[in-house]
Order: C-alpha cells, then sequence, then structure tokens
C-alpha cells in the first residue's frame, strides 16, 4: 500500500529555512500557506536530507544511528556484505527507521539496494532472471512485470523502499560493458522502453520506489569503460543519444518512475563534465527537456571517473550544484556522507549553492519518503 504524501509537513520542515532565503521551486501539489506539521530544521538537518549513507559489515556503527537521531539522513544504501538474511537486514533497517521516528524529518528513510535481477542481487530471492534474460524471453513483458513484483514484494520483505533498478541502458555491441553481465534488456530501444517501464509500474505498485538508471545512457560503454574505476568519454552524436539512449526515458516517466540515477560518464555532444556533474544534463535533457519532476540520485561519489574533481565533499557540492537531489555515499564509510553533509553547509553559507536549490530538492526528497513504504 503507498502512504499518502503527507504535503503539510513537507511543507512545514521547507518553510523553516533561515529567513532571506530564495524562492524554491515549489511541487505542484504544494500547499500555498505553512501548517502544523513537521519541526523546522537546522541547515544541516536540511543539507542531512540529500545524504546516502553506507557502512561496513552487518552492524550499524553508532555514528551512522546519531546521524538519524539527529536528523542528518535521507537513507541508506545496502550492500552484500551488509546482509545475511532477509530477516537481518529487516531488524537493521527497522531499528533505524525507529531511531528517525523521533528526528525532525519523521518520513520513512530511503532504504535501498541494486536488485535489477540475475547476477547483480545484494538480496537473496528475486528477481532470477537478468534483463537480457527477460527480453529474450517467451513473453517478455509479462516476464518485466513478473520481475518488478517481486523485486518490490522482496524488498518490502527486507523492509526496503528503493530499489536502484532498473537498468534502461541500451547496449550497442554483445558484451561490451552493460551487456557482459546482462543488464541490458535489448539492443533496441523501443524494447527497453517497454519492458522498463513495464517493470517500473509493477514494482512501484508494491510501494517500493524505482529508480531508471543510468542517465543518458551507458549503452555505448566497451568492456573496458567502467566509471566505477575510470574516467569515461562516450563520443556519441546529440541525435544518437536522443533517439537510442534517452529513449526509453520518457516510457519511465510516463510510468510515474520516482528516480533517475545519472551516470558519470561524460557525452561530450552535451557537456563537458560528467552527465551527473552537468546543469546540461541534469537540469536541460532530464528536467526540461523530458519533464521529470522526480528525484534525481547520483551514482557513487566514490567512483574513479570522478578522480579529477576533488575530494567527496566537493564532488557532492559539484553535484548539487548540476541538479542532483540525492548525493549517493558507496564507500562503505560513514565519514564519506558526513564530508558531503559539511560541504553542502559550508557550499550555502558561501553562497555557492543557493538555499532555494537546497530547499527545492529537500522537498522532492520528503515528498518521495512520505510516499514509500516505510
Amino acid at each position: 500500500m503507498v502512504r499518502p504524501w503527507h504535503w503539510l509537513g513537507v511543507f512545514a520542515v521547507i518553510t523553516g529555512l533561515a529567513a532571506g532565503s530564495a524562492p524554491a521551486a515549489r511541487p505542484a501539489a504544494l500547499p500555498r500557506a505553512g501548517a502544523a506539521g513537521q519541526p523546522a530544521m537546522s541547515l544541516a538537518q536540511l543539507a542531512g536530507q540529500r545524504i546516502i549513507y553506507s557502512y561496513a559489515g552487518l552492524t550499524p556503527p553508532a555514528s551512522l544511528k546519531s546521524l538519524i537521531r539527529a536528523g542528518k539522513a535521507g537513507g541508506v544504501i545496502f550492500f552484500s556484505d551488509n546482509i545475511s538474511s532477509i530477516a537481518q537486514i529487516r531488524g537493521v533497517i527497522q531499528t533505524l527507521q525507529r531511531l528517525n521516528r523521533s528526528s525532525p524529518a519523521r518520513e520513512p528513510l530511503l532504504m535501498m539496494t541494486d536488485q535489477e535481477g540475475g547476477l547483480v542481487r545484494r538480496l537473496p530471492g528475486p528477481p532470477a532472471r537478468s534483463e537480457k534474460q527477460i527480453g529474450q524471453s517467451a513473453n517478455p513483458p509479462v516476464a518485466a512485470a513478473s520481475a518488478g513484483r517481486a523485486a518490490g514484494l522482496n524488498l518490502r520483505g527486507a523492509a526496503m523502499n528503493v530499489n536502484l533498478a532498473p537498468v534502461l541502458d541500451v547496449y550497442r555491441a554483445p558484451g561490451n560493458f552493460i551487456d557482459e553481465f546482462g543488464r541490458s534488456y535489448s539492443s533496441n530501444p523501443k524494447v527497453v522502453s517497454r519492458l522498463g517501464a513495464s517493470f517500473i509500474r509493477a514494482q512501484q505498485g508494491t510501494g517500493v520506489a524505482a529508480t531508471a538508471k543510468h542517465f543518458p545512457g551507458l549503452g555505448a560503454a566497451t568492456r573496458s569503460q567502467n566509471t566505477d574505476l575510470r574516467p569515461v568519454t562516450l563520443s556519441l552524436t546529440l541525435p544518437q543519444i536522443r533517439a537510442v539512449d534517452e529513449y526509453p526515458y520518457r516510457a519511465a516517466i510516463g510510468a510515474g518512475v520516482h528516480l533517475v540515477m545519472v551516470s558519470w560518464a561524460v557525452y561530450p555532444a552535451l557537456a563537458r563534465r560528467p552527465a551527473g556533474l552537468s546543469p546540461a544534463v541534469v537540469q536541460g535533457e532530464l528536467r526540461q527537456r523530458l519533464g521529470f519532476g522526480g528525484v534525481t540520485v547520483t551514482d557513487a561519489l566514490e567512483a574513479g571517473a570522478l578522480r579529477g574533481y576533488g575530494s567527496l565533499g566537493n564532488r557532492g557540492v559539484l553535484a548539487a550544484r548540476a541538479g542532483m537531489d540525492l548525493l549517493l555515499y558507496a564507500g562503505r564509510s560513514v565519514g564519506d556522507g558526513v564530508s558531503g553533509l559539511d560541504a553542502l553547509v559550508a557550499a550555502v553559507r558561501s553562497g555557492k549553492l543557493s538555499r532555494g536549490a537546497l530547499s527545492a530538492s529537500v522537498a522532492r526528497v520528503l515528498a518521495l519518503r512520505a510516499r514509500v513504504v516505510p
């Protein structure tokens, strides 16, 4: 069951930003006047709503618990080394959610993982088929919907509410970076579009948010072009990007996808920086051209593709300035996320990041948190 949107509480939080803030872009359903709801947040707490933390091992550290209790967290990403069983990780998440309920941000934390299917699964259980296997099945649309529903129910059983799937990359060559592990439905953008939308609708019908990735697309990357490891440039023409790579995102947005993850590859036809650090990609292509109004999330900020962009905190600020809402610190260190939080606070205070932009992102994040299952 999808929880109702708690717009009054969201509005109360955002209007608690310090006086003199620049006006924020408000979601369409936001009321005109403030109302009683959640307590106003400090600047650090507002910045914290944009941070996704990670940690090593089976037990979340005390530092993460303290951040959650203090209202300085947007969520947590979980990897295989955090999970010994469904029951174990469900207990961990329920504990963290209880801590969050006493914080200023009372909506459920975003608890996420990569449960794409096939070889890319952090949780035991479905979906068993990879996207490629779904694309090659006897009835791909039915198989995609079945996988989406199974993924959602599996995550709900683990008390998670965000899946960093499906992959909407349109692979160009057999065995390339995205096809090597069966992570693409097809080399045909219309097939990827149809199956991705089927997965999204079915999964989100269970109350678990879906994430379309990796915008505008990694389907042209060769096997050695792994953004986790090194900088990657994909020299595609603008017509190629829009007709092939971005094509599936129209259907995903039409299906109501809640999140979009932006890639760290450089697309010279669009911008000189990695896509997730580029306003031209995030705000121009994704929001303005395609009309996406949901939550944007970075890929891992520790990625080798960003080695030329300074500290983890600086990378987070650049991503935020580009229009990314959630900053994903996936290096299994809570301290990485803290560096991102501190850098956001410093950037707002110095004027490098506008208060209006901070408010708009926090509004989108809190609206999503009000909508997912607890």
